[in-house]
């Protein structure tokens, strides 16, 4: 086994780039990282990274051992996944990841009932709201909402979710009420922007009469978390684009109200991405199926009422 963990570990070095990142996604000290390299390059007799001073780089040796070493792991575990299906007891840990709104108002209140089901299952859940390398950070699956950009991941729906434009009273007694997105560039409102590197979130796209159109909108509030967002929002900072679950509360209390009603922004969908070879994996299909049966049951309780209690858990 600790041949294969230390194949586990080269594999992720060569994804990430780097010993110290690995060491992180494999939850190990950077030395373990580097010993665990330092045994494969021993018994393989050769050196398997040239380092450099920002990333290290797979010899050519190493881009060969690299190919053979995904083959090994996923042959492993296709095995362990058959042995599971067969004595129908899934076991093993499940790597996903959410945004923050969605994986903690959605995702995360479903994983104890899902591990109270599945007791020898591990759910790690990453939650962050910047744009995610599935296959490179070694997930299992990602929540995402909008349209996926990489098309050799599977897709799987879960929900659409209505978003709102939306600020706090005193923000709008102090710039105005604007009615549409046009408003918004010529009255020249604080747009509380979601970023990141690599972000397109500078432009929101709204429903006019014309069909749906991308405004450039601007604004002096940038945040990559988009709970602050909201909390900017209700502490008067300007207008926030957010799906209307997240802000459902807000807006019945008054803390928040919906601008833009003319050109509102359409509905985002929530979907599920996974690498193919994953869902073979009976752990990975049942959790994927169970959060997509109760993510509509928990998006209607926190459009009634954020502060009801939970359903009741579904069976499974």
């Amino acid at each position: 086994m600790s041949y294969v963990n230390n194949l586990k570990v080269f594999v992720r070095v060569v994804e990430l780039g780097s010993m110290s990142a690995a060491a992180r996604d494999q939850r190990v000290s950077p030395a373990v990282v580097s010993s665990r390299i330092g045994e494969l390059e021993k018994r393989l007799g050769v050196r398997l990274f040239n380092r450099t001073t920002r990333k290290l780089q797979p010899t050519e040796h190493g881009a060969i051992f690299y190919k053979g070493a995904v083959k090994i792991l996923d042959t492993i575990a296709e095995a362990e996944a058959a042995v599971a299906d067969v004595a129908r007891v899934p076991r093993g840990s499940i790597f996903a990841a959410a945004p923050l709104g969605i994986g903690r108002r959605l995702i995360a209140p479903l994983i104890p009932e899902f591990k109270a089901a599945y007791p020898m299952v591990d759910v790690r859940l990453r939650l962050s709201d910047r744009k995610l390398d599935v296959m490179g950070e070694g997930l299992d699956m990602a929540f995402v909402l909008g349209s996926p950009e990489d098309s050799t991941l599977r897709m799987r729906p879960v929900l659409d979710c209505e978003r709102v434009l939306c600020a706090a009273p005193a923000y709008l007694a102090a710039h105005g009420h604007p009615l549409c997105g046009e408003d918004l560039i010529a009255d020249e409102h604080h747009c509380l922007l979601l970023r990141f590197p690599g972000a397109s979130e500078f432009q929101w796209r709204l429903a006019t009469t014309e069909g749906v159109k991308t405004f450039e909108v601007s604004g002096p509030f940038e945040s990559d978390d988009g709970d602050v967002l909201t909390d900017w929002a209700l502490a008067g900072c300007g207008i926030v684009n957010k799906p209307l679950f997240e802000v459902a509360g807000h807006l019945r209390s008054g803390a928040l109200v919906a601008v833009c009603e003319q050109t509102p922004p359409p509905p985002v969908r929530l979907a599920c991405l996974y690498p193919h070879k994953r869902y073979q994996d009976p752990k990975i299909r049942l959790f994927i199926d169970f959060v997509t049966a109760r993510c509509r049951q928990g998006l209607e309780a926190l459009l009634a009422d954020p502060d009801a209690p939970p359903a009741e858990p579904a069976k499974i």
